[in-house]
């Protein structure tokens, strides 16, 4: 099937992206991936994004832009990615193994996925008091306690946001140091509201339908190995985030920790007539406000760039 612009991803960046190309008469097909409406719908209530006074559900959110980019004309398409060829115009996009569409124009919104610790409890209250993102969701736990996982600048940068919203802060790390820049370390370590925990790994989460506390092994596999227990409200985790972008590496310049490279503040990548939006190529902000943006620049240039096909 040929299309003049094919999008992929279906979260704030591939949405906004479909709903400025349909509206440039490029009508859009949207591949939606794995997970409809993107790593927004993991959290559970959206209060930061402009035209929602009295918050919303992200699932609400997500169908709204679906349903506006609908309107305008796009065309959806359950299913993965599953093999992409940037070689050569058009561009080649299979979906399943099975469906091969060829675009003119090509825009990246895959986004990233967070690393979580892998413990079963964690998938359990995923919603419910576990979040990857403090700015997201930190002002839910306003004056209650709150404990963030990792030991790097990010952990910290989390720590010191939860700080000024929570009652206490707890830092979970397993090592004896923190990885973080000495400015960092200093930031959290004088916090009077935060308390790091040294050479401690998570076991499992409790609470009776949300999180109100996580059982901890200190000094794992020591002599004086102990478990330790500590009320919190929200367990936030700071260890990372992974970009969707393996199935491009042949084709796109990525960084070293596999976020698409694009041409300054435009979402142009090295290859002409494909474009990166969203958290895909974010390593800094992880905001759905910021990729939604990105996926209006990137719709309004791969327009501009169609139109140099002509």
């Amino acid at each position: 099937m040929r299309v003049k612009c094919l999008i992929i991803g279906s979260g704030p960046a591939g949405y906004t992206a479909a709903i400025y190309a349909s509206r440039a008469n490029l009508s859009p097909v949207l591949i939606e991936g794995p997970q409809l409406g993107g790593q927004l719908t993991t959290t559970t209530e959206v209060e930061n994004f402009p035209g929602y006074p009295d918050g919303v559900e992200p699932f609400t959110m997500m169908d709204d832009m679906r349903r506006q980019a609908e309107r305008f004309g796009t065309q959806f398409v359950s299913g993965i990615v599953t093999k992409v060829d940037f070689s050569a115009n058009p561009k080649k996009v299979i979906v399943e193994d099975e469906q091969e569409y060829e675009a003119d124009a090509v825009i990246i919104a895959t986004g990233a996925s967070a690393k979580y610790l892998g413990i079963e409890s964690e998938r359990t209250y995923r919603g419910r008091g576990v979040s990857a993102c403090a700015t997201c969701d930190g002002f839910f736990y306003r004056k209650k306690t709150v404990a963030v996982v990792g030991g790097g600048d990010t952990a910290c940068e989390e720590a010191s946001y939860l700080a000024g919203l929570c009652e206490k802060v707890y830092m979970i790390v397993r090592k004896p140091f923190l990885r973080a820049s000495e400015i960092m370390q200093q930031r959290v370590l004088n916090n009077p509201k935060i308390e790091v925990l040294f050479e401690h790994n998570t076991l499992q989460l409790t609470g009776e339908g949300k999180v109100q506390g996580a059982d901890l092994i200190f000094r794992k596999g020591e002599p004086d190995e102990e478990i330790r227990h500590i009320d919190i409200d929200g367990f936030f985790l700071a260890i990372g985030h992974h970009p969707n972008t393996e199935l491009f590496k042949d084709f796109l310049k990525r960084d070293a920790e596999g976020y698409i490279i694009v041409d300054g503040d435009s979402p142009r990548t090295n290859v002409p007539g494909v474009f990166a939006a969203g958290d895909c190529a974010d390593p800094h902000y992880r905001q759905a406000i910021v990729a939604a943006g990105s996926g209006a620049k990137a719709a309004i240039e791969a327009d501009k760039y169609i139109k140099t096909l002509s």
